[in-house]
């Protein structure tokens, strides 16, 4: 009779099936967003899988080396811009999504912030053109290329990213993505074209941007309000660690590639540049998981923080395997996979990929330990700490081993550093009482 009580009470109460639902409406939700995000990714997989190997072929080791030093500088601006809100905003917008007046005020304040950040890159920009020597001479790539910060201005990801609604996000990048392909095929045919590639890029971010404000505006009923001061400051004040942490990693990201343009020519940057680019469509692999599980790791550890790190713990376990196996077929098949993509003129990219082969392992790693972990439990100091140090060391590396190794010693610098910023925040972790790895996590 006890039992048949406990049963009743159990399966008939109000409260299980309230708990019931809501998770299953959760878990509904994470895996529409998982799905959304997977089906862009494959998209940008095989998008690139038909555009990038018919570019690199056709424009050769220079032209597309140039093209990828110039977006390397432009990137500077995307972060800049971004400043640290692609997480902090994401965060705000997904604890506060049930209120409207809150969404407006965040949305407000930080599209706000973004226009006055870009229009200081643009006046930057408009200077480095005017009195550097190396940029002058290109002036119209760098034009041309900076359309993809506007875009980036005008698309707010970490909205829908915070009311976890992706699938706008995987629409908006296969529309953008779409125009990219299909204009390259007509209007790119030879090495002489390679100036219509910047604008292209920079003409399906500028399209994505404004749809992405339309669907805002008219699906989520966002308004933009003059934003005060105060609030502005506070947006200022949240992202700093962010960003300071986002530069850090540019200075061993971005900045290799801005680094080889400065210091050598722009056919050792099309060798590192391609293979580079290879190993971030397959780090891209990781994204949807982390993409889709951050707002809700966030929001459940205001919750509960034993269940968020049993989430996280899960997670890291997922993405170390699957991370683990993917880089060791990298290892391997670095030789036929840059025959296969790149061609014959690029056989200096092979040492490089192989070099940077085990990157999305430590990456992926270092995103469960960093963004999932520490940003969800509010180190955020200790990030930017992390990053600040990780940033420094790979310039002292790059000033020691480009002169002499070029492209070969960038690698290893940038191997170096991702190691070192895994291994940093795993200890830290550690001494914090966070076992991401054991029997028992403590708090």
């Amino acid at each position: 009779m006890a039992n048949n009580k406990k049963f009743l009470n159990k399966y008939f109460s109000f409260a299980y099936w309230k708990n019931f639902l809501a998770g299953t409406a959760t878990r509904r939700r994470l895996t529409e967003n998982f799905l959304s995000l997977s089906i862009l990714q494959a998209l940008n997989y095989l998008l690139p899988l038909v555009t990038f190997p018919y570019l690199v072929r056709i424009l050769g080791p220079e032209k597309y080396g140039l093209i990828s030093f110039a977006q390397a500088f432009i990137k500077y601006f995307s972060i800049f811009t971004d400043y640290g809100f692609n997480l902090t905003a994401t965060r705000e917008i997904s604890i506060n999504r049930e209120d409207n007046k809150k969404v407006n005020e965040i949305f407000s304040s930080v599209m706000t912030v973004k226009l006055l950040l870009g229009a200081i890159s643009a006046v930057v920009l408009t200077l480095f053109l005017i009195l550097v020597p190396k940029f002058e001479k290109d002036w119209v790539i760098y034009v041309f290329t900076f359309g993809m910060v506007l875009g980036n201005i005008m698309f707010p990801v970490w909205f829908f990213q915070g009311m976890e609604k992706m699938k706008y996000i995987t629409i908006l990048n296969i529309v953008s993505k779409g125009i990219f392909t299909i204009c390259i095929f007509v209007f790119i045919r030879g090495k002489s074209d390679y100036l219509y590639v910047p604008l292209i890029n920079s003409l399906g971010y500028l399209v994505a941007g404004v749809l992405s404000l339309g669907i805002a505006f008219k699906n989520f009923g966002v308004r933009l309000t003059l934003p005060t001061i105060e609030n502005i400051k506070r947006q200022l004040r949240e992202g700093w660690y962010i960003f300071i942490s986002n530069i850090s990693i540019s200075l061993y990201t971005t900045s290799n590639t801005f680094f080889l343009g400065l210091f050598t020519n722009n056919t050792i940057v099309g060798y590192y540049s391609a293979a580079e680019k290879i190993v971030k469509a397959v780090e891209g692999l990781l994204t949807p998981i982390s993409q889709t599980v951050y707002p809700y790791i966030s929001k459940l550890a205001g919750e509960s923080k034993e269940k968020a790190l049993s989430l996280i713990r899960k997670l890291a376990k997922l993405v170390g395997g699957g991370s683990f196996v993917i880089s060791l077929i990298l290892l391997i098949l670095a030789g036929p996979i840059v025959n296969l993509v790149l061609g014959s003129q690029y056989q200096q990219s092979i040492i490089v990929l192989r070099i940077l082969a085990f990157l999305p392992f430590i990456v992926g790693l270092s995103n469960i330990f960093g963004i999932q972990t520490m940003l969800t439990f509010n180190f955020k100091k200790a990030f930017s700490r992390i990053y600040i140090s990780a940033g420094l060391l790979n310039i002292s590396l790059a000033l020691i081993l480009l002169p002499i190794y070029q492209h070969i010693g960038i690698s290893i610098a940038m191997l170096t550093t991702e190691i070192f910023v895994t291994t940093y925040m795993f200890f830290y972790l550690r001494r914090r009482g966070i076992k991401i790895f054991g029997r028992k996590l403590d708090h």
